[in-house]
């Protein structure tokens, strides 16, 4: 099948590119003597996440226990889930995935943990956790340091839970304005979760994983001094606009297009496509400093695309523009993992030909 036998507006996968970015990723875990554990919510695609796992990687992230479940429908054996969970229903649902598979989880706080605890004590079992480390976002996780010690201290001897490590995801780099802005904090990173592992140490408690991850962050880590053993990027399968408005990746390995058709030319300075934020997402960046031209990139010209609505996407044409009713366009999205959670299908392409339907199966899963 030829892309011009689809319908639009569908997700494309450029399946060799999508195949550089993993080996590159992997390649960069080997070189540095740490494991590679990807997370799935960028892709949601178990068929993808095998492939992860083919490639080396040691298991997979999750945000949600829905996604970990669909995961381990697939036959996927070893899960972080890399977020508090602290309501009973979930904590039901955890108890039942840790049966099938070698879960692990995050926590934040003693409340969280002494849930865990009771639900996992009451059926005889034990759950790893990692304790997030803040170590910039301001979202989840206890500040790097004393905190975390204290934190350690008031739940490392709860029954039904076992420390495992620590975590920490530093999205703030979403908001760099530059190349050296992400390494700086990257460097950051890697060096706070190292100075706290330590800590630890000198309470005999070290801990068995170091984790670290973002995929800019991880585009540009150079191991930053010993102490890492795990690297958790997600985006890094795909890339995108923001990815590229970084500098961390080229155009040329973004791996995910949305294509679309034009279904309306009402003025010369305007086209309007077929893909609106029910595809194509709302996101200008995750802190609004403007790096990001628009509600996507458009491929092969210089239109911006400045305005969605649900179901249209509103171009302004630049000089040279020559888009008539019918064409079809690319889109390179802002964020990729926002485009495969609102969509059913994606497409693998090799060149022109269509060779292989991936179902988003886990697209939804936000439980």
């Amino acid at each position: 099948m030829k892309i011009s036998d689809l319908d639009t507006p569908v997700v494309l996968i450029d399946l060799d590119r999508m195949e550089r970015n993993l080996t590159r990723m992997q390649r960069k875990a080997e070189r540095f003597g740490v494991v590679l554990r990807p997370h799935i919510k960028t892709h949601k695609i178990p068929e993808l996440a095998k492939r992860q796992l083919e490639k080396g990687a040691v298991g997979i992230t999750a945000s949600k226990i829905s996604e970990a479940q669909v995961m381990a429908d697939a036959g996927i054996r070893e899960i972080f889930i890399a977020n508090q969970i602290v309501s009973p229903q979930k904590v039901g649902r955890l108890v039942e995935l840790a049966g099938r598979v070698r879960l692990s989880v995050g926590v934040d706080s003693t409340e969280g943990a002494r849930l865990l605890s009771e639900a996992f004590s009451s059926v005889g079992r034990t759950i790893d956790y990692l304790i997030e480390i803040d170590t910039g976002l301001n979202r989840c996780g206890v500040p790097p340091g004393e905190p975390a010690l204290a934190l350690f201290r008031e739940i490392h001897r709860l029954p039904g839970i076992r420390f495992r490590g620590i975590f920490t995801h530093a999205g703030q780099v979403y908001g760099a304005l530059s190349l050296e802005e992400v390494r700086e904090v990257s460097r950051q990173e890697s060096r706070v979760m190292t100075e706290t592992a330590r800590l630890f140490a000198d309470l005999d408690a070290t801990p068995g994983v170091v984790s670290v991850g973002s995929t800019p962050t991880m585009w540009v880590w150079e191991g930053f001094g010993e102490g890492i053993t795990e690297i958790r990027p997600g985006n890094y399968i795909f890339n995108d606009a923001t990815q590229v408005a970084l500098g961390v990746a080229g155009v040329e390995d973004c791996a995910l297009t949305v294509m679309a058709t034009v279904i309306s030319c009402p003025g010369p300075h305007r086209a309007v496509i077929d893909a609106g934020s029910k595809v194509l997402g709302l996101d200008r960046g995750a802190h609004g400093k403007g790096l990001l031209k628009g509600f996507g990139r458009l491929l092969g010209g210089n239109a911006i695309l400045e305005r969605l609505s649900e179901e249209h996407g509103i171009l302004r044409l630049s000089p040279g523009d020559d888009l008539r009713i019918g064409d079809r366009v690319r889109i390179l999205p802002n964020h990729a993992c926002t485009v495969m959670n609102l969509m059913d299908r994606a497409y693998g392409l090799m060149g022109e030909e269509v060779v292989e339907e991936f179902t988003i199966a886990a697209r939804g899963k936000v439980q």
